[in-house]
């Protein structure tokens, strides 16, 4: 049976000069099907830079910390708002998106991706690294 508790600490993480992402949940974690998902990391004044998931959805949800997120509207427009605990942003498919670390502190999100699949294009990123379970 496949892991279906796991913190973040329990699983390999994908590390970037801009923090980390923890998978905890994916095909290749313990089985979910339908979508995927887990915790990010960013320091202070860091943050990802503007990208897309063609044919995929996500939701971000902000855990810790405060930031700006950028999510482009149907026209292609940036909007950018300021985000904090417990507000949840909704990314349409293939849409363009960025997030920014604008707190004094760490930020932590969770997000999920729908279908499953598009997070493992990160590994292409030449800053990608992977990071063994438990550092």
């Amino acid at each position: 049976m496949k892991d279906l508790f796991l913190y973040p600490k329990d699983v390999d993480s994908f590390g970037f000069d801009w923090g980390r992402l923890a998978l905890t949940v994916a095909p290749e974690v313990n089985g979910a099907s339908r979508f995927s998902g887990g915790v990010v990391d960013l320091p202070s004044g860091q943050g990802h830079s503007r990208h897309n998931h063609p044919g995929a959805e996500e939701i971000i949800f902000v855990i810790s910390g405060e930031g700006e997120q950028m999510v482009e509207d149907e026209s292609g427009n940036p909007v950018t708002r300021t985000v904090g605990p417990g507000c949840t942003v909704y990314v349409p498919e293939s849409r363009f998106h960025s997030t920014r670390n604008t707190g004094a502190g760490p930020m932590q999100l969770f997000v999920v991706y729908s279908p499953a699949g598009p997070e493992l294009g990160l590994r292409e990123l030449p800053d990608f690294r992977l990071i063994p379970a438990g550092q």
